[in-house]
């Protein structure tokens, strides 16, 4: 972790021997969540001729306060003419947003992860056909007293580029319910946490406090096709002998 080299994340991810992509039926997602939004997606290297990758977070999710915990639903989809070929969707969570289960996907390797996220998940796609759609159940647990943020990128399957790329957009609300049982949060919101004032979000590190929202985003653009915000990866400390 304390040296960085600049390269796109290409193989090197430990990936589980999972066969097959879990698909869910529209009764395996949470009931409160919204319709299926891009909100905050935005295309990045030029896909395949008659291939068009996007992806989709609920409008609306909700925050058990006792547990933290919640239940997000993330699609990618093709809405191109032609099938996709090998690709991979990563789910990544940011500062207060903790990714902790993708079904049928692997952890992403620490020393892998995209600058500034605490937690994700690789989906590894054989083929998404024309007109055809993955969706995955995403386990987290958001601390509301904090901002939390998602990102889906869409990746080719070696990682050399990427397609489509979904966030970092947060999920918050601006009016907190903490004596209720759960609070629900919206796509796009800043959060503001509850407690006295309720003014300030409490601080969560060096690398969030440099890197609010808009400078990620930013950030991502500028830099294309250059391996995107993980092309700055962090190796492994060197263990102590």
């Amino acid at each position: 972790m304390s040296s960085r080299r600049t390269t796109g994340v290409a193989g090197s991810l430990v990936v589980a021997s999972f066969s097959a992509v879990v698909l869910l039926s529209g009764t395996a997602a949470a009931e409160d969540e919204g319709p299926a939004s891009g909100k905050g997606g935005k295309a990045v290297d030029e896909a395949p001729a008659g291939v068009r990758l996007t992806t989709l977070l609920p409008e609306k999710i909700s925050v058990d306060n006792g547990s933290e915990k919640t239940a997000i639903t993330a699609t990618v989809k093709n809405e191109g003419s032609k099938d996709s070929g090998k690709i991979r969707l990563w789910v990544v969570g940011f500062d207060g947003l903790t990714v902790k289960n993708v079904q049928g996907c692997s952890p992403i390797p620490e020393n892998n992860l995209p600058e500034g996220s605490n937690s994700g998940f690789t989906c590894p796609i054989d083929n998404l056909a024309a007109g055809a759609s993955n969706s995955y159940a995403v386990d987290a647990t958001y601390d509301l007293q904090k901002a939390g943020k998602i990102c889906l990128p869409v990746q080719t399957g070696d990682g050399k580029k990427t397609f489509w790329q979904q966030g970092p957009v947060p999920f918050g609300t601006t009016n907190p319910s903490p004596n209720a049982p759960a609070t629900p949060l919206l796509l796009g919101t800043d959060n503001k946490p509850a407690g006295p004032g309720g003014k300030e979000l409490p601080k969560t590190g060096p690398a969030r406090d440099v890197l609010p929202l808009g400078a990620v985003g930013a950030s991502l653009l500028a830099a294309g096709a250059a391996g995107l915000w993980w092309s700055q990866r962090r190796r492994p400390a060197p263990q102590e002998g």
